[in-house]
C-alpha cells in the first residue's frame, strides 16, 4: 500500500504574514497565518530560557498571543531547527532564537513559495 504521508509548507505572504499550509496523508488540507509580530515574540519567549520547559500554551499565554498563531510560529521554529521538542516541552536548540528566526523568515521571504510536490 502506497501511503501518503503529511505535507507541511511554509511561505511569507504578501503582507508579511508566515503561511503554514498543510495537507494531511488522505488530501485534507488547511492553512494558518501568523503575523511577522507573533513570530518574533515567540522567538524572543526562547531567549536566555534554555532550561525553562514551555509548551505551547504557555508560550501564548505569556506572549499574550492568539493559540494558533503561535502554533504556526512554533512549527516553523521547530522546522528550522531553531527549537526542538523534548518530552512535553519546547526547547531553545539554538542560543540566539530571535536572529535564527528572523534570519529563517527573511530568508523565505526573499525566495518565495516553495513549489508543489508532484509526487
Amino acid at each position: 500500500m502506497n501511503r501518503r504521508h503529511p505535507i507541511e509548507q511554509f511561505r511569507v505572504d504578501d503582507h508579511g504574514a508566515l503561511v503554514r499550509t498543510r495537507v494531511s496523508a488522505d488530501g485534507h488540507g488547511y492553512q494558518h497565518r501568523c503575523s511577522l509580530d507573533t513570530l518574533q515574540a515567540v522567538a524572543h519567549h526562547f531567549d536566555g530560557r534554555d532550561s525553562d520547559q514551555r509548551t505551547l500554551n504557555q508560550i501564548a499565554g505569556a506572549e499574550r498571543v492568539a493559540w494558533t498563531q503561535a502554533a504556526v510560529a512554533l512549527a516553523f521554529l521547530k522546522e528550522r531547527g531553531i527549537v526542538e521538542r523534548r518530552g512535553d516541552s519546547n526547547h531553545a536548540a539554538s542560543p540566539d532564537c530571535y536572529l535564527d528566526a528572523m534570519t529563517e523568515y527573511h530568508a523565505l521571504r526573499e525566495k518565495g513559495p516553495e513549489p508543489a510536490d508532484a509526487g
